[in-house]
């Protein structure tokens, strides 16, 4: 599932007449790169939640059928928050693990790379929830949780990273949560960490967070650099 429905208020006024996720860079929309690159791991059928601007973004993305996927459309009425979002759209979802990724991050993380740890996950060999975790930004320096070896923890004397938006859930743990209402994921985040039920690891390639409009230009420089170097 690609998590695309947000206002993107700190984008504005980008985001007043375009749809966050298709706000380009590098010669293509930033929900565009998410496609390819979870097209390439092999997944196949993707689920997309849209709220704000949703008929743009569905009509620039259609069936997805142009970048050799199936894309499933989940309509908010109104933005309904990552938690929110994945359990309205959870009758897309397959039974199992269920790879979860922002639209608004660019990185070169390998998603295919997560398949021994969906297939764990399936077989009820691994913890139900696991993350990829980052260095902690500029605009986010305490970070999320910390690395006990796999495990995610939420304990203070550990130093910390930021969670990448790039996660593996059971999909069960959406199914008894309410439709189109607005929920947050970091208290469910807490519970599954106190439960023990959150494995995790750390990726430090390459790795954009685009929230703002100087996020943007900072990527595009990146991704200019990279194509002249």
């Amino acid at each position: 599932m690609i998590l695309a429905a947000g206002r993107g208020e700190r984008m504005r006024p980008l985001t007043d007449v375009t749809p966050k996720p298709l706000l380009e860079a590098g010669g293509k929309p930033l929900v565009v790169w998410q496609i390819e690159a979870l097209a390439r791991a092999g997944f196949r059928d993707i689920a997309i939640n849209a709220a704000h601007l949703a008929d743009r973004l569905i009509d620039a993305l259609g069936d997805g059928d142009a970048y050799g996927v199936r894309l499933h459309w989940s309509r908010e009425a109104e933005p309904l928050e990552t938690a929110g979002g994945v359990a309205t759209a959870s009758e897309l979802l397959a039974p199992g693990p269920v790879l979860i990724v922002s639209a608004d991050i660019y990185t070169r993380f390998d998603y295919a790379s997560l398949a021994p740890r969906i297939a764990a996950m399936r077989e009820a060999r691994a913890r139900r929830v696991h993350l990829v975790m980052v260095a902690n930004p500029a605009y986010h320096p305490r970070g999320d949780f910390a690395l006990d070896g796999e495990r995610v923890t939420d304990d203070d004397r550990k130093a910390r990273l930021t969670f990448g938006n790039i996660g593996v859930y059971d999909s069960a743990l959406f199914r008894e949560l309410p439709r189109g209402v607005k929920l947050k994921m970091l208290p469910l985040y807490r519970d599954w960490i106190r439960a023990g039920l959150v494995s995790g690891e750390r990726y430090d390639g390459a790795w954009f967070n685009v929230g703002t409009p100087a996020d943007l230009a900072a990527l595009r420089a990146a991704l200019d650099a990279r194509r002249t170097s």
